[in-house]
């Protein structure tokens, strides 16, 4: 059987060198594009992201212009000094109610914590006073009478 040829079917070489020369051009040609098409994805996607961070910007600076706006409204301007500043109009009595059991729940807690909001009542300009009274007062007040040191004792074993 090994012997038998048929005519007008030479034995081929599996792989000819056209077949070479192809393989190899393909294979330079996914090698030459792959970087410059891992650019572009890379390219892309920044693209994306920066897309993104500019709308985001374009909302905040709409969001600004709309507070903007507001603030430019007297109405808007009033209720804000009230609520914040604690302003009243003219014949007005400002007041601030304080819940007394909210106070007494802070304060059976840790006594850092109690002496916050009693501050925050106050105005900033008040503590600012209450210092400035604190330091003038430990100026003036005499200096208390330190205790006398007490007498050395030689504690040494060696001298008994």
């Amino acid at each position: 059987m090994a012997g038998w040829k048929i005519p007008g079917f030479a034995a081929r070489p599996r792989f000819t060198s056209r077949a070479t020369v192809l393989v190899l051009v393909l294979c330079s040609l996914v090698a030459i594009l792959a970087y410059p098409t891992r650019q572009f994805i890379s390219q892309r996607s920044e693209i994306s992201a920066q897309r993104a961070r500019a709308e985001h910007a374009r909302q905040q600076v709409e969001q600004l212009r709309r507070e903007k706006a507001r603030w430019q409204d007297p109405e808007f301007v009033k209720a804000q000094a009230r609520a914040r500043l604690h302003y009243a109009m003219p014949g007005e009595t400002p007041f601030i109610s304080v819940d007394p059991a909210a106070g007494a729940a802070k304060s059976s807690s840790a006594g850092a914590g109690a002496a916050g909001p009693a501050k925050a009542a106050k105005p900033w300009y008040a503590s600012v006073w209450d210092s400035v009274d604190a330091a003038d007062t430990a100026a003036l007040a005499p200096p208390a009478a330190a205790p006398a040191p007490a007498p050395a004792r030689d504690s040494s074993p060696h001298d008994h």
